[in-house]
C-alpha cells in the first residue's frame, strides 16, 4: 500500500511539474528601420487587445498568437502600411474585439452607453434615497408622507 501512494504522489509531483511548464516561444527580436518606427510600433501595439489574453495589449503578452500578431505588425509596417490599414487588416480577420476602443456601431453601442446610463440609474436611486430620508426626518412623528 506505501508502494502504491509513493508511485501516485511521484506521478502526481509530475504530473504538475509537466502541467507547470510553459512552452516557450522562440522570438527573434524585431529590427526596426527608425527610433519613430519602433515608436509607432509600440503605440499601435498598445492599442491593440491580446485575443488570448482577453484584458492585456498585445505588447505586454507573451501569448504565442501576440507574438505572431507582433511578427505581422512589424512586417506590415515594413511593408509601409498606415496604422489604420493594420487596424483594418486585424479587424477584419479578428473583429472589433481586437480594438482597445472599438467604434461606436449598433453592436457596440451597449459598451459605450451602459456607464453613462448605470451612472445615472445610480444618481436617480441615490436621490430618491436622500429624499425619502430628509421626508421622514422633517415630518414631526417620524410617519412616511
Amino acid at each position: 500500500m506505501k508502494k502504491l501512494n509513493y508511485t501516485l504522489l511521484a506521478f502526481l509531483a509530475a504530473w504538475s511539474i509537466a502541467g507547470s511548464a510553459q512552452i516557450q516561444v522562440n522570438q527573434e527580436p524585431l529590427i526596426f528601420n527608425s527610433v519613430e518606427q519602433e515608436e509607432r510600433f509600440n503605440r499601435l501595439t498598445a492599442e491593440l487587445r491580446c485575443l488570448v489574453c482577453q484584458n492585456q495589449n498585445l505588447a505586454d503578452s507573451d501569448a504565442p498568437l501576440a507574438h505572431d500578431l507582433r511578427e505581422e505588425i512589424h512586417d506590415m509596417m515594413l511593408a509601409g502600411r498606415t496604422d489604420e490599414e493594420i487596424k483594418n487588416f486585424l479587424v477584419e480577420r479578428y473583429g472589433d474585439f481586437v480594438l482597445y476602443k472599438p467604434p461606436v456601431k449598433g453592436n457596440t453601442v451597449v459598451l459605450w452607453a451602459a456607464p453613462i446610463l448605470l451612472l445615472l440609474m445610480g444618481g436617480v436611486i441615490i436621490a430618491v434615497i436622500v429624499k425619502r430620508q430628509s421626508a421622514m426626518v422633517a415630518s414631526p412623528d417620524g410617519e412616511n408622507e
